[in-house]
């Protein structure tokens, strides 16, 4: 298994020039959604290691803080008033309710790190990735989903870090975001992602993810020079 391209183009140049550094970078917006429980966390972690020139953007929430946690460093943690004072301000580039806590990207941190020529990658719900398809076209957007919804439903309960109930939450909105996306990437859809990432193998979806946005970086520069 592998990725499911919204458009034919071939991966197989994986590398940049430079792999050290991005010269003259022109930066963007990486939206990596898929539903809980697809490992996108951990992809996510091992692209960072191996992709120079990325930054992962850190979210708000308005759930309590787990033990070990620090504010700034896993989440912003507001309180709900907090979170709607922000909306109404503007200050987030989307945000979505999921399992009864609001999640949110400051859109200020954003900017900054594209001002530094940052990649910035977010970590996203479906809804969140939709908003952010209105407000930065340009993004490349990338769902990542579990092999089988069998296989979603063994990772989730297999964690240990969920009640029974919060299990089934998660499994019900797992299973109607891969049923969206299905359909978004089907003949006649919006097609609004350019890549469908099956995480079969930690490896083999790692070494996916980054060959893609490499590639994609590359025509994306080119792109802008011409």
């Amino acid at each position: 298994m592998g990725s499911r391209p919204g458009s034919a183009r071939s991966y197989s140049i994986c590398f940049p020039a430079d792999p050290a550094g991005r010269g003259t970078a022109i930066a963007r917006v990486i939206v990596i959604s898929g539903p809980s429980g697809s490992g996108k966390g951990t992809l996510i972690e091992r692209l960072i290691a191996s992709v120079p020139g990325l930054a992962l953007s850190v979210s708000a929430t308005t759930r309590p803080r787990r033990g070990g946690e620090e504010d700034g460093r896993e989440y912003f943690f507001l309180s709900e008033n907090e979170f709607r004072d922000w909306i109404a301000q503007d200050r987030f580039l989307e945000w979505a309710e999921y399992n009864g806590h609001l999640y949110g990207t400051p859109r200020a941190a954003v900017d900054r790190q594209l001002a530094a020529g940052l990649d910035v990658l977010l970590e996203i719900e479906l809804e969140g990735a939709w908003q952010v398809h209105e407000r930065r076209p340009e993004a490349l957007m990338i769902f990542i989903e579990p092999p089988s919804f069998e296989e979603l439903e063994r990772r989730l309960r297999g964690r240990g870090t969920d009640s029974g109930e919060a299990c089934d939450e998660r499994l019900a909105k797992g299973r109607e975001e891969m049923a969206a996306v299905e359909a978004e990437m089907a003949p006649g859809g919006r097609r609004r992602f350019h890549y469908v990432i099956v995480n079969d193998s930690v490896k083999r979806a790692a070494d996916e993810l980054a060959c893609i946005i490499l590639q994609a970086r590359e025509e994306y520069e080119q792109a802008d020079d011409r």
